[in-house]
């Protein structure tokens, strides 16, 4: 595979991570998603191109922001700031004017060159720790050539890396980066082929398919596993949890991912409804009855992810 100096539209950094594979890493989070997730807790993650994020409960209604928009995309109706997105054009000269900081620009256009320093500044915490570089999203592996210049890069330092994946990706592509990827941390969502296609917005023949064709070539997954109150917290969903994980022979362990409600505030910072709003965290004792259903029926390691 050839460096080709790649670019991409990165959503954050996050260093000293501590939830995205062993040890201290830095999770880059790409911008970009092809599924449609109903519980979706990054949604400012899931369109390709950058978009104004609004912070209700910081603006002041000074309506400078008013003043300064050349398009007229900001208004304010008794007392509530209103965004025309079809008309903001993301010049992010309302971001720079706030006084109150209530706006930001989701997503900016970086070299790969210039993502690998910022990981770098840690390897002393990655060798000390056994962390590296995570990539996540949106769904990293859509920025394709970006993510595989990032990953080469990483190795090329010998970092530790991991992909956080639904595995929704061309196989062959998938293919081609699982030599430059430590760990694979794959999405395994919903195990009913119709409530998949329900909640998650495509069919799982693909995203199936790769996760098996990756463990045949020997890589290194961690299953996660999202569960939803309403959507996938059923006994027949644990069983093939377990199921799954049982026919695989390079899994490492299980992680079960509770549900948060971070999506629904998220959701209306860009301008959209949240369909799964007014269902709450799970309590700690569902949880650990979720991890006890699946680990009665197989012999990886299950665990809160």
């Amino acid at each position: 595979m050839v460096i080709i100096m790649a670019e991409g539209t990165v959503l954050s950094i996050e260093r000293c991570s501590l939830h995205d594979g062993p040890g201290i890493r830095t999770t880059v989070f790409l911008k970009g998603c092809p599924l449609s997730c109903l519980w979706c807790h990054n949604p400012e993650s899931q369109a390709f191109s950058p978009e104004l994020y609004y912070f209700d409960e910081k603006c002041i209604r000074c309506g400078i922001c008013t003043e300064i928009c050349t398009t007229h995309a900001h208004s304010f109706t008794s007392s509530q700031h209103e965004i025309n997105r079809s008309k903001c054009i993301l010049c992010e000269k309302c971001v720079s004017a706030c006084p109150a900081s209530s706006l930001e620009l989701k997503g900016s256009v970086m070299q790969a060159q210039d993502v690998i320093e910022i990981v770098l500044k840690d390897k002393r915490h990655y060798e000390s720790s056994g962390g590296g570089l995570t990539l996540s999203g949106g769904e990293p592996l859509s920025q394709f050539e970006f993510s595989a210049e990032l990953l080469q890069l990483a190795k090329a330092q010998n970092i530790h890396t991991c992909v956080e994946t639904s595995g929704f990706v061309p196989t062959m592509r998938i293919l081609s980066i699982a030599p430059f990827v430590d760990l694979f941390l794959y999405d395994y969502k919903e195990s009913d082929a119709e409530q998949f296609e329900k909640t998650i917005g495509v069919d799982d023949e693909l995203i199936t398919k790769n996760l098996f064709t990756l463990d045949k070539a020997g890589s290194k997954i961690i299953l996660r596993c999202p569960i939803i109150p309403t959507c996938n917290d059923r006994d027949d969903h644990f069983a093939k949890i377990a199921e799954t994980a049982n026919r695989l022979e390079n899994i490492t362990e299980i992680n079960v991912m509770p549900y948060h409600p971070m999506g629904q505030s998220k959701s209306g910072r860009i301008g959209r409804e949240y369909p799964l709003a007014g269902i709450d965290f799970s309590s700690d004792e569902k949880i650990i009855e979720w991890i006890e259903k699946i680990s009665r029926q197989t012999k990886v390691p299950v665990k809160k992810g």
